[in-house]
């Protein structure tokens, strides 16, 4: 182990990793660098280089395969051809070197793996098993027994990890700040519970798609993570007001909140982030139908350093909200307002003339937008960082508006669909039209 070295270090490389370097060894590359600094310039190569450049020589291959080139992997391009065997080997050659490691995608590793892995690697600060569908709570428990620095883990579709799994992690990773179990729908409130209790430290819950969690979820949630700045409950679609609101209230340092498809929510929720959450910067509550500008209002005159929104489908909502997105958010980068039917040119007026168009706006959907005609083209002219425009469906759009558009923003990307042309009657006469099929037939 690298504590076990210590006193026999040249520069922190071990004595006995020199041993195979003599005089024979007549690569000029190899007499002219200290081995030392050969291993500095291998420090930074990925995977892959490291990989050919062990295949070089004896010497070079003690060199690349030296732990502490190998303090982070990502396995994500090899994902078809790990096994666990692989991830056994590397974590043996790395050992407590490691820092970071990627399994996203290698569904061939399972618990056995790491099991192996933990074992080795305890100083392992962030881990990817997005997609490892073979892991079950097994895993869990191998890293809180040995890896007690861990402070990232996406867990993502890890379908079989149940409450036991996070009531393990806080028991043995209490520095936990980022964790993902999004669609590991088997946890529940207990597990939630078990974890935040022990995790005051957490900082980013990804639960998107754990449909079996409630509002009483979020209350522990709201009592015992002050530190939250990211939240995503996509789909959760069981949560209501009294949930969000609680997280709301425990949880100012909130910048980023995602409940897409809560359609239970109402602007309680958003006038209770305009009192609590200042710092709030993306914001996404898409097909969340039961906001109104009312509550958008609330927000925007409290959360000035808005800069992404994700309205989709918020269909309550006027050019009102817009106006008060235009005056106190100057920060605004991205907006989404895709099937917002009572959206106007007057509201993109205000929003292309406000303090975020000129220098911040830089993607704004306005696709099944119908009352949207080009003059909002014309509002957003001015908006010099605007790089793509969603304008799918949007009937009163037309070429000549997106081509006066690009006059002034030549590299704009500009996503529009234009049926084709119906064909106009036949000039002469009311003699009946045939396709080609029928003048075959």
């Amino acid at each position: 182990s690298p504590a076990s070295d210590m006193g026999k270090e040249v520069n922190g490389v071990p004595r006995s990793r020199f041993e195979m370097f003599t005089n024979s060894d007549e690569a000029v590359i190899n007499k002219k660098l200290p081995k030392e600094l050969l291993l500095r310039i291998f420090s930074f190569l990925d995977v892959v280089t490291l990989c050919r450049c062990a295949q070089v020589s004896r010497s070079w291959n003690v060199l690349a395969l030296d732990g502490s080139n190998w303090q982070r992997i990502d396995l994500f391009n090899f994902q078809r051809d790990i096994e666990g065997r692989v991830v056994e080997n590397i974590s043996k050659r790395c050992g407590g070197f490691l820092r970071k490691l990627s399994l996203r995608g290698c569904l061939g590793v399972g618990d056995s793996a790491l099991r192996t892995f933990a074992q080795n690697c305890r100083n392992i600060e962030i881990l990817s098993l997005n997609g490892c569908t073979k892991i079950t709570d097994s895993t869990c428990n191998s890293l809180s027994k040995f890896c007690p620095k861990l402070k990232h883990l996406d867990l993502t579709s890890c379908t079989s990890i149940t409450n036991l799994s996070l009531k393990a992690l806080g028991e043995g990773c209490p520095l936990l700040e980022q964790l993902n179990i999004s669609w590991c729908d088997q946890v529940t409130k207990d597990g939630i519970q078990a974890l935040v209790r022990s995790c005051p430290g957490l900082k980013s819950l990804f639960l998107k798609g754990c449909t079996e969690l409630e509002d009483e979820a979020l209350k522990h949630i709201g009592a015992h993570c002050p530190e939250l700045v990211t939240l995503n409950l996509q789909t959760c679609s069981q949560f209501t007001d009294e949930g969000l609101i609680t997280i709301c209230r425990g949880c100012h340092r909130l910048q980023s909140l995602c409940v897409p498809g809560c359609a239970n929510i109402t602007d309680a929720v958003l006038h209770a982030l305009g009192q609590n959450c200042p710092r709030l910067r993306i914001l996404e509550v898409a097909r969340c139908s039961q906001l109104t500008d009312v509550g958008f209002t609330t927000l925007a005159r409290n959360c000035h350093e808005l800069e992404k929104m994700d309205l989709e489908e918020c269909v309550q909502i006027t050019d009102a909200t817009l106006i008060q997105l235009s005056i106190h958010c100057p920060r605004l980068q991205v907006l989404s307002l895709s099937h917002c039917e009572l959206i106007t040119d007057d509201g993109i007026r205000h929003l292309g003339s406000g303090p975020c168009a000129h220098d911040h706006l830089e993607a704004i959907e306005l696709d099944n937008c119908p009352l949207i005609t080009d003059a909002s083209l014309e509002h957003l002219k001015s908006c010099h960082s605007l790089d793509r425009i969603e304008l799918y469906d949007c009937q009163q759009i037309t070429r000549a508006g997106i081509k006066r558009l690009r006059t002034h923003l030549p590299n704009i990307k500009v996503h529009a669909y234009f049926a084709p042309v119906t064909p106009p009657p036949s000039v002469g006469g009311s003699r009946q039209r045939f396709c080609r099929c029928c003048v075959l037939l």
